[in-house]
Order: structure tokens, then C-alpha cells, then sequence
């Protein structure tokens, strides 16, 4: 039975009901959940938008395992110098690397074109570095840098960069492939990145570069590159001897002027073709390195250096053609790559690779010569040579010439399953002014033409010139996507031009002993397991 009271208790419920709806009805609707990934498709496959933001962005890269046997650095580096040319007991005949290399590739679409940026990451850790006491110091400097050698120790490892760069207005500011490389670089068909015979900027040069887009897979592109780490190799001042590894000491001075470089492509669908050049700038540094030193004499090296002058410096110069034929009848996705290089004064342009430019060192057996301790093959690479006035030359820089050819057959058995066939053939070749100077210069250091070593007097006769060759198989197996394990297997050879025997001290840990000059070679064989993403 309802009473007075009941129904002011009801009234009250009600009334606080009412107001507690009103307050309710006052606060903000849910809103909508927000879109944070939205797929952005004007780039192709992996692009979203950075949300809040008109700007894609694509996170990628791949994970590597690289194993190289009887080489001589971890991605297939023949044995061609240091402890593995001489194959001595401190040569790691294993030798592996294992990286995670991230990509980050933005890009946003303006009134003046396509804004990108790019840059690669790569977290490395290997187990190739010297471990002769003769070629490696107690501990890393301060002047004399950190290397890999002591970076991968113990959970150890480091980040080595490549591409850094941005693109706006068919111009690419950064460090990024070089207006000079080809579209494969150093790669034709091989993943070994030390295929000789061209250029090679796999992993970025600082520069700066124009492209301009002509229609019809026409293009052409002119740029500024930084010579300093890909585009020189050793200029030698030969009053500074030659070593033990046939080598003379680097006297460059320092970068004054950027390598001018270019190419004109024209790509379609039945291949490709581009012409490349470049003009490289060689500068000595002084006559003379050191105090004491003639033809003045002073209290300090620098005042020694100065005052003996130095060389007028010279433009070399590199070209290379390359060729890139699609859609030829062994098979769907077959193709061929070559392409073709010479320079004077840029020899890295030819003997190109994925390091510094290789001068070649190798030991092979004894010959069965009473007092030999085997052959010996020099390859010195150089951009060039002088010898000062004060020493008995002209005191000019003579450029030293280089040419190359490399190439490759790439063929799909099916889905899975694929093969390529590569090669190159690569000259290094001093005038004869440079060829007397080294000569003298080696005999000097290395007086083995008069020395007897075990009853035996060496006699050779000197040139400096070599060649190389390489030939090189890989099969490749993919049994999902993204995922690929490969084998390969290259042979190197050295043709060197030197005759005879020496009596000579190499580089530690190789005695003096009598070597005789012989063309070398080596194999190594290379696994690789890797998984993109």
C-alpha cells in the first residue's frame, strides 16, 4: 500500500534519475577510433601514411648470413693479399657475417615533384680481421680510428651506414650511388662484392646529383662526388721505396677537387644501355715526407715537406659503357649484364669492389728450387706515380692505365631455382717512366738481384703490369618468398708480368728467402642464407 512517504521516496528516486540522465546528455559523444595505419598505395607494395600526415613511409630490409671459404673477408673477397695471399697459420679459412640490414624510405608529393628521403642501417657482426702481430696493434687509437677487428669481439658488433640521402627536384643530396654506376653496380650476377673490371658504389658516395627525365626511358645525370673512399686508390711517391707486398707508399694529398661525374641511359623494355664518364683529380702531397730529408734538410718533417715542393697535379679520367639485355629466349626473366670500363688516372673505376681498391699479393709453393721458399705474385694498383728530381726522375705524376670488362648470364630454371654465370677480365698498365721508376725503386728496397740466399743468386726482370681474371657460378634456391639460400663458387688468377727470382723480405710472417715470380690463383667457395622483409 502506497503512502505518503512511498511516494516521496519514489519522487526522489526519480528526480535524481532525471538529473543524472541531464548531466549525461551534457558529456561529449564517443568519438570514432582512429585510423593510425592507412595503406598508401601511390608507391607500390609496403607504403602507409605516418598518420596525422600526407607523407608515406616504408620500413623494410633483409636479414644476411654470408660464409666464405678459403677467402679473404666475409662476402667474398678471393685471397688475394694480407694473411690469406700468403696463406699463412694467421688466415681464417672460415669466415662469416651476419647482418640485419633496415631500410627506411619516406616520401611525400609536393607541387615540385616527389620529396624522398632514404637511409640504410646495417648491424653487422663478423669474425674476418687480422690477427698477425705484424698488421694489428695492442688496442684501438684515438688517430688510427676503431676497426672491425675489435669492434666484433665478444657480443660485440657495430652499424655500418649506406645510403643517407634525399631527393627533391630530380636532385639526390647525400650519400647514394654514384651518377657514374650502372643500375646492378658491381653485381651483374655475383654475390661476391669484389667482382673486378668496373666501378662500383653499392653503398653510397657523398655527392651531390642532377637527373633530368626525357621521356621513353631517356634520362640523363651529372653530379659531384666525394673521391675520398670509393674513387682513389694509392698515388706513389717512389722515392719512398716500394714494400715487401710490391707496393709503394700512398702520398695523395688532400681533396681540393670533387670527381665530376655522369652517365646518359636510355631504358626500355628490351634492356638497357648507358654511357658513364667521369673526370678524377690527382694531387701529391710533397716530395719529400719526413725531417732530415733531401733535397732540404730541417728540424721538423713539416718544414722538410714544404720546403722540398711537390708535383703539379693532373685530371685522370674514366668511361664505361653497360649493357643490360631483357627478354631473351633460355627463359622468362632471363637476362644478360655486362659492361665495359677504361680510365687513366682512376683506377678505381676499374679495379672497383665493395672495399678499397686491392693491390694483389700472393704466395703459392715452393718451385723445388734449392733455397726457395716458393713464388710470389705482385699486383700494384695504383692512380699513379713520380719520382722527384732530387731522387733522379722528372718529378711529373705519370697516370696509371686501367681497362675491364665484367659480366653475367642470369637464368630462372623455374619459381625456385635459379643460375648465374659471371666473369671479368681487368689490366693495370705503367708507362715506361713509371715502369723504370718502380723498378729502381724496388730494387733499391729489395736488392735481390745480387743477393745469394742458400747458395742461389735471384735474377728476374722487373714490370710492374698485371691482369686479372675471375670466373664464377651461383645457384640460388627460394622455397617461399623473400627467402633465398645460394651457393658460389669463384676463381681468381693473377697474371703478374714479373720474371725470374728475388731474394726479398715480404710482409710478416714470410722470411727473407728466394721467391720466384709466378702467375697465382685461388678458389673460394661462398654460402648465403638470406630472408627480406
Amino acid at each position: 500500500m502506497l503512502t505518503s512517504k512511498n511516494f516521496a521516496l519514489l519522487g526522489t528516486v526519480a528526480g535524481l534519475f532525471m538529473a543524472q540522465s541531464a548531466y549525461a546528455a551534457d558529456l561529449p559523444i564517443k568519438a570514432k577510433a582512429v585510423e593510425y595505419v592507412r595503406v598508401c598505395s601511390l608507391y607500390g607494395a609496403g607504403f602507409w601514411y605516418i598518420p596525422g600526415t600526407d607523407t608515406c613511409i616504408k620500413i623494410g630490409g633483409y636479414l644476411r648470413v654470408d660464409t666464405t671459404i678459403n677467402g679473404g673477408g666475409a662476402h667474398g673477397q678471393p685471397a688475394w693479399s694480407g694473411d690469406s695471399g700468403q696463406g699463412n697459420r694467421f688466415y681464417d679459412y672460415f669466415i662469416s657475417r651476419s647482418r640485419m640490414a633496415l631500410t627506411v624510405d619516406t616520401r611525400t608529393a609536393t607541387e615540385y615533384g616527389l620529396v624522398r628521403t632514404f637511409a640504410q642501417g646495417d648491424f653487422q657482426f663478423n669474425n674476418f680481421g687480422s690477427t698477425n702481430p705484424s698488421t694489428i696493434g695492442a688496442a684501438p687509437t684515438a688517430l688510427g680510428g676503431v676497426s672491425g677487428t675489435f669492434l666484433n669481439g665478444v657480443g660485440g658488433g657495430y652499424v655500418a651506414v649506406e645510403y643517407v640521402f634525399i631527393q627533391f627536384a630530380g636532385f639526390t643530396f647525400g650519400k647514394s650511388a654514384s651518377a657514374y654506376a650502372t643500375p646492378w653496380q658491381g653485381f651483374p650476377g655475383n654475390n661476391s662484392s669484389f667482382l673486378l673490371g668496373g666501378q662500383n658504389t653499392d653503398t653510397g658516395v657523398n655527392n651531390i646529383q642532377y637527373t633530368a627525365q626525357f621521356g621513353n626511358g631517356v634520362s640523363a645525370s651529372v653530379g659531384l662526388d666525394d673521391p675520398t673512399v670509393w674513387d682513389r686508390t694509392p698515388l706513389y711517391n717512389l722515392a719512398l721505396g716500394v714494400s715487401g707486398s710490391g707496393t709503394g707508399t700512398n702520398a695523395y694529398a688532400g681533396w681540393s677537387v670533387p670527381d665530376i661525374v655522369g652517365n646518359v641511359k636510355v631504358d626500355q623494355a628490351w634492356g638497357l644501355f648507358q654511357w658513364s664518364a667521369a673526370a678524377h683529380y690527382v694531387s701529391g702531397s710533397y716530395n719529400v715526407l719526413g725531417a732530415g730529408g733531401a733535397p732540404v734538410s730541417g728540424a721538423t718533417a713539416l718544414t722538410d715537406s714544404i720546403l722540398s715542393g711537390h708535383p703539379d697535379s693532373k685530371f685522370g679520367f674514366a668511361t664505361m659503357i653497360g649493357v643490360n639485355i631483357k627478354n631473351i629466349p633460355t627463359g622468362a626473366g632471363d637476362d644478360i649484364k655486362f659492361d665495359a670500363s677504361y680510365a687513366k688516372g682512376a683506377t678505381k673505376y676499374v679495379i672497383g669492389t665493395s672495399s678499397t681498391s686491392p693491390s694483389f699479393a700472393m704466395f703459392g709453393g715452393t718451385s723445388g728450387q734449392f733455397g726457395s721458399n716458393g713464388s710470389v705474385g705482385f699486383g700494384p694498383t695504383s692512380d699513379g706515380t713520380w719520382l722527384p728530381t732530387a731522387f733522379g726522375g722528372d718529378g711529373n705524376i705519370h697516370l696509371t692505365t686501367a681497362w675491364g670488362v665484367r659480366g653475367a648470364f642470369n637464368h630462372n630454371w623455374d619459381p625456385y631455382w635459379s643460375t648465374s654465370i659471371y666473369g671479368s677480365y681487368t689490366g693495370v698498365n705503367y708507362d715506361s717512366v713509371s715502369a723504370a721508376n718502380y723498378c729502381t725503386a724496388f730494387a733499391a728496397s729489395h736488392p735481390g738481384r745480387v743477393a745469394v740466399f742458400g747458395g742461389v743468386a735471384g735474377t728476374y726482370t722487373c714490370n710492374p703490369n698485371f691482369n686479372t681474371s675471375q670466373l664464377g657460378v651461383v645457384t640460388r634456391w627460394t622455397p617461399v618468398k623473400n627467402l633465398t639460400f645460394s651457393g658460389e663458387v669463384q676463381w681468381f688468377h693473377l697474371q703478374q708480368k714479373m720474371q725470374g727470382s728475388s731474394v726479398f723480405t715480404p710482409t710478416a710472417p714470410q722470411p727473407t728467402a728466394l721467391y720466384q715470380f709466378a702467375n697465382q690463383d685461388t678458389l673460394f667457395l661462398q654460402l648465403r642464407a638470406q630472408r627480406n622483409f
